[in-house]
């Protein structure tokens, strides 16, 4: 899952720069897809974030 949402970020990322590049960064699609962008980084983190509290859990309890 982790994998997938990088390689989403990065598409996005590209695609937003090229939107830049090309229609300004005002534009209503370079908007669009930084605002996806946000969604995904704050699905990364959210789902990193799960799974490190996941493993400090499991090294807890086996102690």
């Amino acid at each position: 899952m982790v994998n997938l949402l990088l390689k989403q970020m990065e598409q996005t990322r590209e695609m937003m720069i090229r939107s830049g590049v090309e229609n300004g960064l005002q534009n209503a699609k370079t908007i669009q897809l930084s605002r996806r962008l946000d969604q995904l980084m704050n699905t990364y983190y959210r789902q990193t974030t799960f799974e490190e509290e996941d493993q400090d859990d499991l090294f807890q309890y086996s102690e």
